[in-house]
């Protein structure tokens, strides 16, 4: 296992002008390591609909990469998204998908069967164009790059440290938003080339 923190700092190396989505606990990270913040959506509420949503993104916008950081309790909430994105076969998305195989927001509550769980094995059966899986960073520092190259639907299973959240939600110090809704929508409008009057 490692740390999304490094992860993210190894990937973000790689990023160039992708769009990138990170969700779950974990994908609280890519806010520090992001370059390009108009480039980041935000998809916060949204478990078991971000694999969804960000195959939307991409087939909407097909000259761009769009990567998404996904969380397998959100995943395990549509498995059924797998063959969908394979049947699409969306050369421009990458699903990264952070295993700590619990529910670390919720306080740690163990997924089922998650040691012995093959998300890269899934997504191959699937039919994604490509898969991978690491454990450790230093693997994933040295492929991701590559990676980044390939034609996707790419899947690339990690294994990441769990941050579990005990705290009541209630009584957890919040992240600022760093945008708000209607500026991730004008910037990916931007993007898209979407004038709007």
């Amino acid at each position: 296992m490692f740390n999304a923190a490094d992860m993210f700092k190894a990937f973000g190396k790689h990023r160039d002008k992708a769009i990138v989505i990170a969700t779950g606990t974990s994908g609280r990270h890519w806010r520090e390591a992001s370059t390009d913040m108009k480039r980041d959506v935000a998809l916060g509420g949204s478990m078991g609909q971000t694999t969804a949503a960000c195959l939307g993104l991409a087939l909407g916008l097909p000259n761009e990469k769009v990567c998404l950081f996904d969380s397998e309790g959100s995943l395990l909430m549509n498995l059924g998204i797998l063959p969908t994105v394979s049947g699409k076969q969306p050369k421009n998305f990458y699903h990264f998908l952070m295993d700590n195989e619990c529910y670390a927001t919720t306080g740690g509550q163990p997924v089922a069967n998650a040691q012995n769980l093959d998300w890269a094995g899934m997504a191959k059966s699937a039919g994604y164009a490509a898969t991978y899986h690491f454990d450790n960073l230093e693997d994933f520092a040295s492929n991701v790059g590559d990676i980044m190259k390939k034609a996707g639907p790419v899947f690339v299973s990690m294994k990441i440290v769990p941050e579990i959240e005990n705290e009541p939600i209630g009584r957890r110090q919040r992240q600022p938003a760093g945008r708000s809704r209607g500026e991730m929508i004008r910037d990916l409008r931007e993007i898209a080339g979407v004038k709007v009057s």
